[in-house]
């Protein structure tokens, strides 16, 4: 007992004789380090502006903007981020749109086939129906839908069909063909190529054999007319 209350005077006597300067020192909170680590991120950021990784550059943005508020480094991130960010998402929209598109060339019963191929966004799964631009340099240029599954379309003779062009009302007509494929063919593929040019938005009205009435929509933005082969001109 004799040698804990030793220690314990002891302890109490440099504590009495530590100045007030020590006593400061001790208590003052660690130096703050956000700074340092904002400006480390921010050079990250603006090597990956520099290489042009816009999406990893808008996450790191966002990161340095939102979890270091008040630091230099975030008020010059601000400086480019918006409008970095705004780019990014209409590139990216844009390569999805593309992408949707498929476009092939082959030979095909007597001569070449050229097609661009686009597949309902709705309905989708085993009721997906496709847009089929096509030109064969036999056969001439075509525009049909073709069911992916089932029997097709209900069509007798004639159809006419209700279609919106981004919202715009049209009627197309179409019929099915007498070799008996599940697809409809346009009447007026030419006039349908001009309003497919300036759409991002395609929806037809058609009654299917397995669905009913259904509404069919294409995200046809994308389309990139100098990747569907031309037919050859004529001598």
């Amino acid at each position: 007992m004799r040698r804990i209350a030793t220690l314990i005077a002891v302890a109490a006597l440099a504590s009495a004789c530590s100045s007030p300067q020590d006593q400061q020192a001790a208590q003052a909170p660690a130096p703050d380090n956000r700074a340092d680590e904002a400006a480390r991120k921010l050079e990250t950021y603006q090597q990956l502006l520099k290489l042009h990784n816009d999406g990893p550059a808008v996450q790191l943005g966002h990161e340095i903007v939102e979890t270091y508020p008040d630091t230099p480094a975030a008020a010059e991130v601000k400086k480019t981020l918006d409008a970095l960010e705004s780019n990014y998402k209409a590139a990216s929209e844009k390569a999805r749109l593309s992408a949707l598109w498929l476009y092939q060339t082959s030979p095909m019963q007597g001569g070449t086939q050229s097609t661009a191929t686009i597949h309902s966004s709705r309905p989708t799964g085993d009721q997906t129906v496709r847009l089929i631009l096509r030109r064969h340099t036999a056969w001439g240029q075509s525009v049909f839908l073709y069911a992916t599954t089932g029997k097709g379309f209900v069509c007798k003779g004639d159809c006419s069909l209700k279609a919106t062009f981004d919202g715009k009302p049209k009627t197309i007509k179409a019929f099915r063909p007498p070799t008996g494929e599940p697809a409809l063919l346009f009447r007026n593929d030419a006039q349908f190529l001009k309003d497919l040019a300036k759409t991002k938005r395609l929806t037809i009205d058609v009654v299917t054999v397995s669905r009913g009435e259904t509404t069919l929509t294409f995200e046809t933005g994308g389309f990139d007319p100098a990747k569907w082969t031309p037919l050859p001109k004529k001598k």
